[in-house]
């Protein structure tokens, strides 16, 4: 009788935890699933960082404006987006000068300083350029995020735009282009 206690205690204490073997498949299953699913949430991530750059750029031009209308010119490139925040030391303009225009200067969702630049090198306005490097925090790559646009024409336009994040041209025919 004895030994049949023993042979029913050896068999509850393997039943009582897990076998490596199933561990490990469960950690494998696991690992799966979140190689699936994190890259989506990455996607994600980057898009909505692209957005609000856009959008901070258009909070950048809207202030501008403001700016330009009271002090009657931009900031030059030297000043750059503190003018927004910081009173003019030039006498003339400081007397103009109805701000602050936006709370503080932003850094990009990367943590890099925004490009400003006045008189403008690009595009075909003469509405300040800015500019974000992007992810890479490199400026003249191709995933800068800036308010204008270039084409083969040199024809610009003053939107804040990721390289092609944009809408897509019309062709001579009038047909769109699925590709920019």
């Amino acid at each position: 009788m004895k030994v049949k206690n023993k042979q029913i205690r050896i068999g509850a204490r393997h039943r009582q935890g897990f076998s490596l073997v199933e561990l490990m498949i469960v950690l494998a299953i696991l690992v799966l699933l979140a190689g699936l699913v994190l890259p989506r949430l990455l996607g994600q991530q980057n898009k909505a960082d692209i957005k609000a750059t856009q959008t901070q750029i258009s909070n950048f031009k809207q202030a501008l404006q403001n700016y330009a209308i009271d002090v009657r010119t931009y900031p030059d490139t030297e000043t750059g987006l503190k003018a927004l925040v910081t009173r003019p030391e030039n006498e003339q303009q400081a007397r103009k000068w109805d701000g602050s225009y936006i709370e503080e200067v932003p850094v990009d969702p990367w943590g890099n300083a925004y490009n400003y630049e006045f008189p403008p090198s690009q595009g075909s306005s003469d509405f300040p350029n800015i500019w974000s490097n992007g992810p890479d925090g490199e400026s003249g790559t191709d995933d800068d995020i800036k308010n204008w646009t270039e084409s083969s024409e040199g024809n610009s336009e003053d939107r804040p735009r990721s390289n092609g994040a944009g809408p897509r041209e019309n062709n001579r025919d009038g047909k769109r282009n699925n590709a920019l």
